[in-house]
């Protein structure tokens, strides 16, 4: 057995799975938490909330398990988050996400300085707010005395380690996903390290996600003892956790999540560097990733369901499943958190056009979210050609399993069979499934695909009709 947490952008969860990785049944539990927003772009988290949320979800998993021959943690969290911390290892900053976007300055800077190709090349990150090199510099500008208290930067695996063990190392998984990092030479970057203004020092050791942490410090040792003496492997980032999750670990399959934000990733051996528009980031040392995140998603319906006069969650997929693709005269810009792939301008805004007296709340509702569903046919058209011909999407995600209009509008617009995987915790299963990696239970995680629930096919009226949306999207995105 082993027990997966996963601390994500909406909530806290962890699990216990078997040696075969199939989540054993009422081993799980979950907290919910929002992040705070402001009005010039902000979006972090308090890391005493995480931290709270995480360790409840042990209690109740670990707990449980006291009597299971429980024999590692795998954690999982999300990408780019970034949280100071002073000499005695205590948070001294929020938590800045991917999605505060108030660095686009400092970004765009950046830009204008440095040779973007080839840091990209290296780092496989773009310099966009969402990374660490524009986002130091905004810290340093904007909260000075804050920075003169920082000793390291890290993100929240670091915090959870330093709570646990006193001492924390960060993973070549969630150091890839910084823009300080040198794929390649597996090291820090020296020209990102300057842009960003600060040292090696400051930055917590690189660890690979097979070396395992073990030793819990007081009180947790007490209050876990069934955990106290076994591996706790170092935070990935969700992103890979969720392609190992959702079976995509080769070239034959393109992982499409779609959660708070979305994405579409593609498991590759590391030297193949990422197109203009799309990343590179690591599951460890010897695999990469190579995919585009958008900043909206799952987000966007929660704004509407928060602004608009939505009628409930059942109705309007009741009302979008009998709606043809694109029927409401409407083009949207869905850049609530600015814009992630594949342009990468982090201070891009949301916009509507085509609104009229005759526009409800629900034809809103529809084209926004089919602009979620463009924007990953934007991405997926740079990052199909870098897969097997013969390849299979499979999606996962918290959107994916709610909403079955959801995963036909997917299908639709990539004009691609969507393959939806039974797996609603795909994150949870690739930590998992790392850490049974990591112990040598298993060999290949591919050896332990998990089933496919639905497989949509793509309509071809459905798909001409998107085309002609995506074209008046981008035109729209152009002008605007």
């Amino acid at each position: 057995m082993v027990i997966a947490l996963d601390v994500g952008t909406s909530s806290a969860r962890a699990a216990l799975y078997d040696a075969r990785g199939r989540a054993v049944e009422g081993r799980f539990h979950q907290v919910p938490y929002e992040p705070h927003t402001t009005r010039d772009g902000g979006v972090e988290y308090d890391p005493r909330v995480l931290l709270e949320a995480a360790t409840t979800c042990l209690d109740a998993v670990a707990r449980a398990s006291r009597h299971d021959d429980v024999q590692a943690v795998g954690v999982t969290t999300f990408w780019h988050g970034l949280l100071g911390f002073d000499a005695d290892h205590r948070p001294v900053t929020p938590l800045f996400t991917w999605a505060d976007s108030r660095s686009a300055p400092e970004a765009a800077l950046l830009r204008g300085a440095l040779d973007e190709p080839a840091l990209h090349g290296r780092t496989g990150c773009p310099l966009h707010t969402a990374y660490w090199p524009a986002k130091l510099r905004w810290v340093a500008r904007d909260r000075p005395a804050d920075v003169r208290r920082v000793a390291r930067w890290g993100s929240f695996g670091e915090h959870l380690e330093l709570a646990l063990f006193g001492e924390a190392a960060t993973s070549i998984s969630m150091a890839s996903g910084t823009g300080l990092f040198d794929q390649d030479t597996q090291r820090w970057d020296d020209e990102a390290l300057a842009a960003a203004g600060i040292e090696p020092a400051q930055l917590f050791p690189l660890r690979d996600c097979a070396e395992g942490r073990r030793g819990l410090r007081a009180p947790w040792a007490t209050r876990w003892p069934a955990l106290r003496s076994v591996p706790w492997y170092p935070a990935v980032g969700d992103g890979a956790a969720s392609n190992i999750g959702s079976d995509c670990t080769d070239a034959g399959h393109i992982a499409l999540n779609v959660g708070t934000s979305a994405a579409l990733r593609v498991v590759t051996d590391g030297t193949r560097r990422a197109p203009r528009g799309l990343w590179r980031y690591r599951i460890d040392r010897r695999r990469a990733l190579v995919g585009g995140a958008t900043s909206e998603g799952g987000n966007v319906y929660a704004w509407c369901r928060q602004v608009l006069r939505l009628p409930d969650d059942a109705a309007v997929e009741r009302e979008l499943s009998a709606r043809l693709p694109d029927d409401h005269g409407l083009t949207v810009l869905p850049f609530l958190a600015g814009e992630r792939a594949p342009g990468w301008r982090g201070d891009r805004r949301g916009a509507v056009t085509g609104l009229s007296l005759d526009t409800t709340a629900l034809d809103i509702v529809h084209a926004a979210l089919e602009s979620v569903a463009l924007r990953l046919a934007l991405v997926y058209g740079l990052l199909a050609p870098l897969a097997a011909p013969d390849h299979v999407v499979v999606a996962s995600g918290g959107a994916i399993s709610r909403s079955p209009h959801m995963r036909r509008m997917l299908a639709d617009a990539l004009g691609r069979a969507v393959h939806c995987s039974a797996e609603s915790e795909a994150t949870g299963r690739g930590a998992a499934l790392l850490a049974l990696e990591a112990l040598g239970v298993v060999g290949d995680t591919a050896a332990l695909r998990g089933a496919v629930a639905e497989v949509v096919q793509p309509d071809p009226a459905r798909h001409a009709r998107y085309r002609a949306a995506l074209e008046r999207h981008r035109k729209f995105d152009e002008r605007v």
